[in-house]
């Protein structure tokens, strides 16, 4: 269902006309693939994981830790991200794929994931049309799966070495699945706008800010905040030290769900290019 999904959206006339145009077909039945996996977040900051470079082709980033912990209860936890993107010089088509799986003793505790797979092309040196799509599912926010296709566009607001902004607006189509004390469908219109910056204090460290409001067009009270601040520290040239406190919101979670959730993780990032 995932993979006729991604094939009925790469169909849609013009979204994808130059992605097309660059030969990249190939590239679909790799996101099928992949698409296999089932799949955190509430919303995903992309933000934080575009790859400012001037470098025309592939790069990305791959994150894996696994931990098995046998005392008086058995503990297997696996935590997995990768990130693959290819640019052209008006072109990016960006891929991020997560795991979270945390199980004691035979029960599953947390077992979340999500797919984002992100289309931009520049209109203007500060001007880029974007389109997307998402699939997710969180156990423990009780979401069997969530599923988003949006387009929109994103202005550079500043271009400076050390200190870059952005601004974007979206609208977006939600299909989504959940699980409280009886099993809810929802099929909604949102608007998705975010606004994030980077700041590069020295070479080897910068942070990446970025928050998200996310309104539902006809019942604007029904909305979902979102944000994320990365620290990240480079330790050499392809290996680097991340540590990101996420906040998140939601006016209407599934019964038995917080309307808030946080977290503070670190962890090691590999960077291919």
């Amino acid at each position: 269902m995932v993979c006729y999904n991604i094939l009925y959206f790469c169909s849609i006339p013009k979204l994808f006309k130059d992605f097309y145009l660059l030969g990249m077909r190939k590239i679909s039945l790799l996101l099928c693939l992949l698409f296999g996996f089932n799949l955190k977040a509430q919303i995903i900051n992309v933000e934080s994981k575009r790859m400012i470079t001037d470098t025309i082709g592939w790069s990305g980033s791959a994150e894996l830790s696994l931990e098995l912990n046998k005392s008086v209860n058995e503990l297997f936890k696996v935590n997995n991200q990768i990130h693959v993107q290819y640019k052209t010089h008006k072109h990016l088509i960006l891929f991020l794929n997560t795991i979270g799986f945390d199980r004691v003793d035979g029960t599953d505790f947390i077992n979340n994931g999500t797919q984002h797979l992100r289309f931009n092309y520049k209109i203007k040196p500060h001007l880029t049309y974007e389109a997307f799509m998402q699939n997710q599912y969180n156990s423990v926010s009780k979401i069997t799966y969530r599923r988003l296709v949006g387009t929109g566009l994103r202005w550079k607001m500043s271009d400076l070495e050390r200190y870059k902004m952005y601004l974007g607006s979206l609208i977006m189509f939600e299909n989504e699945k959940n699980k409280g004390e009886t099993v809810v469908l929802q099929h909604d219109w949102r608007n998705s706008s975010y606004f994030s910056f980077t700041f590069k204090f020295t070479e080897h460290t910068q942070l990446v800010s970025t928050t998200y409001l996310q309104p539902r067009l006809d019942f604007l009270k029904d909305y979902r905040v979102s944000h994320q601040s990365v620290l990240n520290l480079k330790i050499s040239k392809k290996l680097g030290f991340n540590a990101t406190f996420t906040y998140n919101f939601d006016a209407y979670p599934v019964n038995g769900i917080p309307k808030e959730e946080y977290k503070l993780t670190n962890g090691l990032t590999y960077v291919f290019q």
